[in-house]
């Protein structure tokens, strides 16, 4: 579900770049963007600061995204979000783009918690049979949960896909009882 201030915002991105690839590269950098501001409690408190000028925060929003090698479309949408004081709802914004982008491009999502990091491989393949058990596309979004002890779970709207070996042993043990 899109937050209702983040919608017009996630619309307005898509309409501008008029293809939910360029959304998602310009969705990448702004992911990229948010990972750094969140990071970093000066950089939250400068832009949650009204009595900071405009011009101050461009200059170093300018500085960071040159950094990360952000594109010009990239700065212009942060000091759009900046002069609108919802620089700090960049995360939400970012997730309304992601819906509408799997929505235009017929892509479903995916949580999956796996009980260690997963290289790029292992992503790929996990996509891949998760994409052969729904036959959509797959996007996939993965956090690292140590309490599953060995594997994965992955959620796709109210399906639960539950290959990890705490569940193994729940199973386990609710047949023993």
């Amino acid at each position: 579900m899109i937050r209702r201030f983040a919608r017009p915002y996630a619309r307005a991105i898509m309409d501008t770049v008029q293809s939910p690839e360029k959304a998602a590269a310009l969705r990448d950098e702004m992911t990229t963007f948010e990972k750094v501001r969140q990071s970093s409690g000066d950089l939250q408190q400068m832009y949650a600061n009204p009595g900071i000028d405009f011009d101050s925060k461009h200059k170093v929003t300018a500085a960071i995204a040159g950094h990360l090698g952000l594109s010009e479309l990239a700065v212009r949408l942060l000091d759009v979000l900046i002069q609108n004081r919802r620089i700090n709802d960049l995360a939400a914004i970012v997730a309304g783009l992601a819906t509408m982008i799997r929505e235009a491009t017929g892509t479903v999502a995916a949580e999956v918690r796996s009980a260690s990091e997963l290289s790029a491989k292992e992503q790929s393949e996990l996509r891949a049979m998760l994409e052969r058990k729904v036959g959509a596309n797959v996007d996939i979004d993965v956090t690292v949960d140590p309490d599953l002890i060995g594997g994965f779970v992955a959620k796709i709207g109210s399906e639960v896909y539950d290959a990890s070996v705490s569940g193994k042993i729940e199973k386990f043990r609710a047949s023993l009882a």
